[in-house]
């Protein structure tokens, strides 16, 4: 007897807020992203590292020079964190 594989199937917008509000994700930027993902930002000094907190749909939430601060507001915001490399 052969037996059918299910197949679950997802619209992309069902897939692109998977996770929305309840998931947020952590990486390092290079000052030259900024711009694009955080276009009211101040002109960064390249040299320092740069750290930002997006959701899981990718709408940018937080950019610090400060690594801990993306978990704080992850936290308060209730966020599960994940880091992206």
């Amino acid at each position: 007897m052969l037996m059918k594989e299910a197949t679950a199937r997802l619209t992309q917008s069902e897939l692109a807020n998977i996770g929305t509000g309840e998931v947020g994700y952590i990486r390092k930027m290079d000052w030259n992203e900024v711009s694009r993902c955080f276009p009211e930002a101040p002109d960064i000094d390249p040299d320092v590292d740069l750290w930002a907190l997006f959701g899981a749909d990718g709408t940018p939430i937080l950019l610090t020079d400060n690594r801990s601060s993306t978990f704080y507001r992850a936290a308060e915001d209730e966020l599960k964190t994940v880091s992206l490399h």
